[in-house]
C-alpha cells in the first residue's frame, strides 16, 4: 500500500516543524477559540484604537487573551500580578480565570489608560476581582514584602525594565507558579545577524537568554501573538 506524504504547509528544513501565519490562517485561528465573539473585549478593543491610535498595538491578541484565562483557570491561580496593564484588556482576561476568591493585582502608571480599564472591568463583571496601583512598578514591588506571594505574573511594561521586573517579581512568586512575559520575539526583529541597536531588542534579547539559562526558572519562548517567554518558578532549595 503507497503511504501518501502528508499535505502540510509546514517549513522542513532541518528538520524544523511549523506554520507560517497570515492574515487569513490568524483570523481562522482567531474564531475558533471559547467566547470567539466577546462583546465587551471587542468593544474595549475599538474603543482603544479611537482614544490611543497611537498606542493601540499594544493590547495583546485575541488568541492570547484566552490562552492567558486558561492558563489562570488551569493553574488554580488566585493571587496573580501584572505589570503593565494599559487598557485593561489582558486584566479582564486574566480576572475570568480567577475563582470566586481570586484577586489580580495590576501596575501601570498611566491613570488615563487605565481609568478607560476600569469602566470595561466593570461591563466585564471582574472589577471587584481586580486591585489597581498607579505608579512605578519597580518602586511598587521594592515595597512588597519579599515572599511568596503571587502564583501567577503578567509582564507587558517598559522593554527595558523587563529584567528589574523579573528579579523584582520572582522572589514573591510561589513555586511552580508561572510568569509570563510578552513582546519576546520583538516584532520578529530577532535572531538575525549584527547587533541589536534599540534598548528594546537589546532587552528582550539579552532576558530571552537569561530566561533559558536561569536555574531558578524551567523556562519556554512561545510564538503566541509577538511571542510570550513562559517561565515555571522551581522551588527553592532548602
Amino acid at each position: 500500500m503507497e503511504i501518501k506524504k502528508p499535505e502540510l504547509n509546514l517549513q522542513r528544513q532541518a528538520g524544523l516543524k511549523f506554520v507560517k501565519l497570515n492574515e487569513r490562517l490568524y483570523n481562522y485561528l482567531s474564531d475558533r477559540r471559547s467566547r470567539g465573539g466577546d462583546a465587551v473585549l471587542d468593544q474595549l478593543r475599538a474603543e482603544t484604537i479611537k482614544k490611543f491610535p497611537d498606542y493601540a498595538q499594544m493590547q495583546i491578541g485575541r488568541d492570547q487573551g484566552n490562552f492567558m484565562t486558561m492558563m489562570v483557570a488551569a493553574t488554580g491561580a488566585k493571587r496573580p500580578i501584572e505589570i503593565g496593564t494599559f487598557t485593561g484588556y489582558s486584566a479582564i482576561c486574566i480576572a475570568r480565570g480567577l475563582p470566586a476568591n481570586g484577586r489580580l493585582l495590576c501596575l501601570d502608571i498611566s491613570k488615563e489608560w487605565t481609568d478607560l480599564g476600569r469602566k470595561y472591568w466593570a461591563r466585564a463583571g471582574v472589577a471587584e476581582k481586580i486591585e489597581l496601583r498607579l505608579g512605578p512598578a519597580i518602586e511598587a514591588l521594592e515595597r512588597m514584602p519579599r515572599k511568596p506571594t503571587f502564583d501567577f505574573a503578567f509582564i507587558d511594561a517598559h522593554k527595558p525594565e523587563y529584567d528589574a521586573y523579573y528579579e523584582g517579581v520572582l522572589p514573591r512568586m510561589k513555586p511552580n507558579s508561572l510568569i509570563l512575559f510578552d513582546n519576546m520575539l520583538w516584532g520578529g526583529k530577532l535572531g538575525k545577524a549584527g547587533p541589536i541597536r534599540h534598548e528594546n531588542g537589546q532587552a528582550i534579547n539579552a532576558l530571552n537568554h537569561k530566561l533559558a539559562e536561569d536555574p531558578r526558572v524551567e523556562s519556554v519562548l512561545l510564538s503566541l501573538g509577538d511571542g510570550i517567554h513562559a517561565c515555571r518558578v522551581l522551588p527553592r532549595a532548602k
